[in-house]
């Protein structure tokens, strides 16, 4: 196996334009979490579980607040585990499927965060040891994401697509010049494990154009490899100190088990994973459910009403949605959520901008891609989940040189409890130390700044 952690990847985001924020219904002061219940292996391919028998389904009608504890509960959200383990780590994917991987590491890693949210302290190795374990695996699923591998036949369908569905500037270069790849994968199955720079260089890059568009620039190395890991040809792990992709043949990742699968039909396949969006979403409308594992909406409507006809989902009205919303057969039901928590912008809970604005009635843009004299709220803007609310949102910054987590703002939605200036200071404080950072500092921008750095005084 190799170890994990190539060229960056594209930072895409679920987004539409920001409207300005609605005020946040208020969350409860949290009780004493229930136990989280334990995390379910993935069905093989092809079976998700069967359907929870008709007495113990929900109503057919869900209020605003028990739609979004229904979804913060099946994205595993809660209570966190006492002391954090690999299997933890795996049993989120069990959750939640996939974790999006993005090559932003203004705090940490992008695809550390969901850990973080779900589990809190973790060995930072958890990631790489699974890959390592051949327990997951990196592949075109939402946006790049790590997934495991038993979802691998399931996505079949769209390396066999890789001609039409993949990236222009990725597909064209099997267009142009399939010997070129084709030549490239056999230097990948000859070496066992290359990165595009180890290959011979074919003339000069494109001018970047912007760090946004960087991966435009491209060359011809880098898209012949692309487009042969779009198509499943062969497969990649990361550079655990680079972040660059190791080109690998898929039996140097993938099990054998895995690889001898047999590959379900494409509605099979689809099926199967708009089931697993449902239960990773818990409540979801069908726009939500196509786009988390990125199956376009014509196709995933009639699925869904196959999951309906066999009972696997539910169909629901809830308050607040123009969209008829479905429920997981099998989704937690309603209860009080004792979520604290910071999130990644590319964390599933709130990669779908108009989801996260319907069901937290929080407008959400990431401005990473945005000049720094139109951003509201900062650069790096993480949402602080607290009980069962999107309760504040703050701008944050490692400073690795002088061991401190910076807060560059601080902001309170409206409605949020008096409760949320300690509470985020005890996450923020716990999180640093993770991080292996030896203090907390807020500036004093953001109607929560203030409060903030009054606590985290407190907290010391």
């Amino acid at each position: 196996m190799i170890a994990m952690a190539a060229p960056k990847l594209p930072r895409t985001q679920s987004s539409r334009a920001a409207k300005p924020a609605r005020a946040a219904r208020p969350a409860k002061a949290a009780r004493p979490a229930r136990a989280a219940r334990p995390a379910k292996r993935p069905a093989p391919a092809g079976r998700s579980g069967a359907a929870t028998p008709a007495a113990h389904r929900p109503a057919a009608s869900l209020s605003a607040r028990d739609a979004r504890r229904i979804a913060i509960a099946a994205q595993g959200l809660g209570e966190r585990p006492a002391q954090s383990t690999v299997d933890h780590a795996r049993g989120v994917f069990d959750a939640i499927s996939l974790i999006q991987i993005d090559s932003v590491n203004v705090v940490c890693r992008s695809q550390e965060l969901p850990l973080w949210a779900r589990l809190g302290a973790h060995g930072r190795d958890a990631l790489p040891a699974l890959c390592k374990r051949g327990a997951i695996f990196e592949y075109w699923a939402h946006e790049a994401s790590l997934l495991p591998v038993e979802l691998q036949p399931l996505l079949r369908w769209r390396m066999a697509d890789a001609a039409s569905g993949a990236w222009r500037s990725v597909r064209q270069i099997a267009e142009r010049d399939p010997g070129y790849v084709a030549a490239v994968r056999d230097q990948v199955h000859a070496r066992g494990a290359i990165t595009a720079r180890e290959l011979e260089h074919r003339g000069p890059p494109r001018k970047r154009r912007s760090a946004a568009q960087g991966w435009w620039s491209w060359d011809d190395r880098k898209r012949a490899l692309a487009y042969l890991f779009w198509s499943g040809e062969i497969t990649a792990v990361r550079s655990t100190t680079t972040f660059e992709r190791i080109y690998a043949p898929l039996d140097r990742v993938l099990p054998g088990h895995v690889l001898a699968a047999p590959t379900p039909t494409p509605d099979d396949a689809r099926r199967e994973l708009v089931l697993l969006a449902a239960r990773a979403l818990g409540v979801a409308t069908v726009r939500d459910l196509a786009d988390y594992f990125r199956i376009t909406i014509p196709i995933t409507r009639p699925l869904v009403a196959d999951l309906v006809d066999a009972g696997r989902l539910i169909p629901v009205t809830v308050e607040g949605w123009r969209e008829p919303g479905y429920l997981h057969a099998g989704a937690p039901p309603p209860r009080e959520v004792a979520a604290r928590t910071l999130l990644s912008p590319f964390d599933s809970l709130v990669w779908e901008r108009a989801r996260t604005e319907r069901i937290f009635e929080f407008a959400y843009r990431i401005s990473i891609y945005t000049p720094a004299a139109q951003r509201t709220h900062g650069y790096y803007v993480l949402p602080f989940l607290l009980g069962d609310a999107l309760v504040a949102r703050v701008d944050l910054k490692a400073d690795r040189a002088a061991g401190t987590l910076l807060v560059q703002s601080a902001f309170a939605e409206p409605g949020a409890p008096a409760t949320t200036a300690a509470a985020l200071a005890g996450e923020l404080t716990a999180f640093a130390r993770w991080l292996g950072l030896d203090r907390v500092t807020a500036v004093a921008r953001g109607d929560l700044a203030r409060p903030l750095a009054r606590a985290l005084r407190a907290a010391r």
